[in-house]
């Protein structure tokens, strides 16, 4: 009878401990209040909100935030958010308490705050807005008019960036075809970080009547440079060796390279694509400081051969890599064909060519008759035969005729001078 007893002892000590071990279900927090929103800069949204009422004295609180389609979620302690966005359409943050920074914990209920975009006619915005930063020195920002804009608008262009106290007008204006553009300083300070900042952008008109447009513009993206140097070039044991200088403000290891050699007498474009390039060798002779340099292999000396260099910025240190920067003043090394030696090979082939036709066609007139002799006419041979004679009898005919004329007329004159003798 003990045992049984000892059982059920046993069991109510597990249910016990099993009890005490499950958790009891977490506390959801009220929903935070006063939540508002507003704009600094141009496009620096900030929205901040105040602890909610009746919280837990036993919860750390934590508030938990998205915006909309539940991007960029973000836990954090504190009671703000800021976020540079464009403010071309309506923004959307949510926001709501909770206990941890565990994800899968249900946060109060959400509360929502938007920020509507401009006024205005959306149709008159301006359109394809984008901005080429050029050799790190400075920006150029262009664009198209809006659809239902006149075409004598007056459109202005502001910029912020951090390392300006205030919003600047850009004053360089300038038309190029349809599009509208305008440029302002924006140098990088050397060895300074900028891989979190950018430059934010608003173009509108100067009446108020069309719709702003606004553009953030990442400092590690379009990213033009300018053409590098061309410093040397060399001919080593059958190879070409380029030395070239890279553009300023950037690091050679920020770049990427193109090299084209164009052959004069092989008529050869060569591309060669050059990831890094370093003077190492003791081919290359000089001062080397800042020089990148380059061997192409398989080089004619006895040829003329052009060389440029292009660059772009690579993604080592930049997002993108696609703005190559204009090609390089051209370089050229080698000898020169002569050209006196084309321009009389150009005469002398055509009178060579004139001289074979008029041999070849007196030969072909030649060997036509030795082949097709001519035949000859028996209607001609009679002729020559006959009309000879002919000919011949009519001038006898005439002679006679015309000295029997001249006999008469001797005569005549003859009696005449008898007569007049005999009268006398």
């Amino acid at each position: 009878m003990e045992r049984p007893a000892g059982l059920c002892g046993l069991w109510a000590l597990l249910l016990c401990a099993g009890g005490g071990g499950v958790a009891a279900p977490a506390e959801t927090q009220p929903p935070v209040t006063n939540l508002s929103v507003s704009v600094e800069n141009l496009c620096t949204v900030t929205w901040t909100w105040n602890p909610p009422e009746g919280a837990s004295p036993n919860c750390s609180l934590k508030y938990f935030s998205h915006f909309g389609n539940k991007q960029d979620k973000k836990i954090a302690p504190e009671t703000y958010r800021s976020k540079e966005v464009p403010l071309n359409e309506r923004i959307c943050l949510q926001v709501g308490s909770q206990c941890s920074t565990n994800e899968s914990e249900k946060p109060s209920i959400l509360v929502e705050k938007c920020i509507s975009p401009p006024e205005g006619d959306p149709e008159s915005a301006v359109t394809e807005l984008q901005c080429i930063w050029y050799n790190l020195s400075y920006m150029k920002c262009s664009w198209l008019p809006g659809r239902n804009t006149n075409p004598d608008t007056n459109y202005t262009l502001y910029y912020w960036h951090s390392s300006l106290g205030k919003i600047l007008q850009c004053e360089d204006i300038c038309r190029e075809g349809q599009h509208i553009g305008c440029s302002f300083a924006l140098t990088k300070v050397k060895d300074s970080s900028f891989e979190q900042h950018s430059v934010q952008v608003m173009v509108k008109d100067n009446a108020g009547k069309i719709r702003p447009s606004f553009n953030i513009v990442p400092l590690t993206s379009h990213v033009k440079p300018d053409p590098p140097h061309i410093k040397n070039l060399s001919f080593q044991n059958g190879d070409l060796y380029v030395q070239w200088k890279n553009p300023q403000n950037f690091y050679s290891r920020c770049l990427s390279y193109e090299v084209e050699v164009n052959n004069s007498q092989a008529e050869t474009h060569d591309i060669f694509y050059v990831e890094e390039a370093k003077c190492q060798n003791s081919e290359f002779e000089g001062n080397l400081e800042g020089t990148i340099c380059f061997m192409i292999p398989g080089v004619l000396p006895d040829t003329l051969n052009t060389v440029r260099i292009r660059v772009k910025t690579n993604k080592l240190c930049y997002e993108d890599d696609k703005l190559w920067s204009n090609w390089s003043q051209a370089m050229s090394i080698g000898q020169k064909a002569n050209p006196t030696f084309y321009i009389t090979t150009l005469l002398i082939i055509p009178i060579f060519v004139a001289a074979a036709i008029i041999v070849l066609l007196l030969y072909l007139k030649r060997l036509k008759i030795i082949i097709f002799p001519p035949i000859p006419d028996p209607g001609k041979i009679f002729k020559e035969m006959f009309g000879d004679q002919n000919d011949d009898t009519l001038h006898w005919k005439k002679y006679d005729i015309c000295e029997k004329q001249t006999k008469e007329e001797t005569d005549s004159v003859v009696l005449i001078e008898s007569l007049k003798r005999a009268s006398q």
